[in-house]
């Protein structure tokens, strides 16, 4: 991470001491281990090193777009340094992350980040385009979701098959298994912002934003026309009264919109746990599967 410019070491070193989660880079190495027996190498490192990176580059470029003051608690970059600073940064990282890949010829996992990077930048703009028309379909919601958030939990798994066993039928089982995660992770994160616990983000933040989520797309679908319309003239130009938006959140939890969205998150975990089926029961195997119960039941 170091260069030769103080000010960037000053703040990659107040990012790498801020660190959230790292869910991604534990499912490179679970799925690597589980795959592989156990065996992990130096492709697998690089691969969780690289997720790591470019996640938190989009993070940083994500609270630009957003004009956000927090991350993960703290003060976003932006908020300290301005956005000027913020979207270099954000370079950097991305830019750091690539060439980890081609620095050790590795062609392969290169090309699964790329791909990921491609389509979050897709899904973003796809859920702008549609957030203005509010006329989102169900399937279009998934399309967007696909690219935004599950293409890079599916490129982690991939990743963790590929640094162990490229070129094997494993790689696109479980990339395909990541995205099926991401897609329930995604949706958990949309019924956050009907929930009343104090989480990283105030409830209803999504309305405020006119993002379309699962709950809301349910309710407008099922809604009668004069409430439709109530619906959308709330989304669209209410969106910063806190009681009406209030009164919308309210009325997806009585039309049933909540209650559909956790039936299809769960939908989606149940196919992510066919994909393991066929592995031979492990302690990696088993943690994935925690992760992935871990992915429904948190609280943030």
């Amino acid at each position: 991470m170091s260069s030769k410019v103080a000010l960037l070491n000053r703040i990659t070193h107040y990012v790498v001491n801020r660190k959230g989660k790292q869910m991604r880079p534990m499912f490179v190495f679970l799925v690597s281990k589980m795959v592989s027996g156990g065996e992990v190498n130096d492709r697998t490192y690089r691969g969780a090193s690289v997720i790591e990176l470019i996640h938190t580059a989009t993070l940083v470029h994500d609270d630009v777009v957003d004009d956000s003051n927090r991350r993960r608690g703290f003060f976003s970059i932006n908020a300290l340094w301005k956005n000027k600073i913020a979207v270099l940064v954000g370079d950097y990282l991305l830019s750091k992350g690539l060439l980890l890949s081609i620095d050790n010829n590795d062609f392969d996992l290169l090309k699964i980040i790329s791909v990921a990077v491609r389509e979050m930048s897709e899904g973003e703009l796809l859920q702008i385009e549609k957030a203005r028309k509010l006329d989102i379909t169900e399937e279009i919601y998934y399309d967007i979701i696909r690219q935004k958030t599950a293409t890079l939990i599916a490129a982690c798994c991939s990743l963790g098959a590929a640094s162990v066993k490229p070129d094997s039928k494993h790689v696109e089982r479980m990339r395909k298994f990541g995205e099926l995660i991401g897609m329930a992770f995604q949706i958990k994160d949309d019924l956050f912002d009907y929930g009343e616990e104090k989480i990283g983000k105030p409830t209803g933040i999504d309305i405020k934003e006119q993002k379309m989520t699962l709950p809301l797309i349910y309710t407008l679908n099922h809604a009668s026309e004069k409430d439709r319309r109530w619906l959308i003239n709330s989304v669209k130009n209410h969106n910063k009264d806190s009681k009406r938006v209030k009164e919308v959140i309210q009325f997806v939890k009585n039309s049933g919109g909540l209650e559909y969205a956790v039936a299809k998150m769960k939908e989606f975990q149940q196919e992510a746990f066919h994909k393991l089926k066929s592995y031979p029961d492990s302690p990696y195997k088993q943690s994935l599967e925690l992760m992935m119960n871990y992915v429904i039941d948190r609280k943030k």
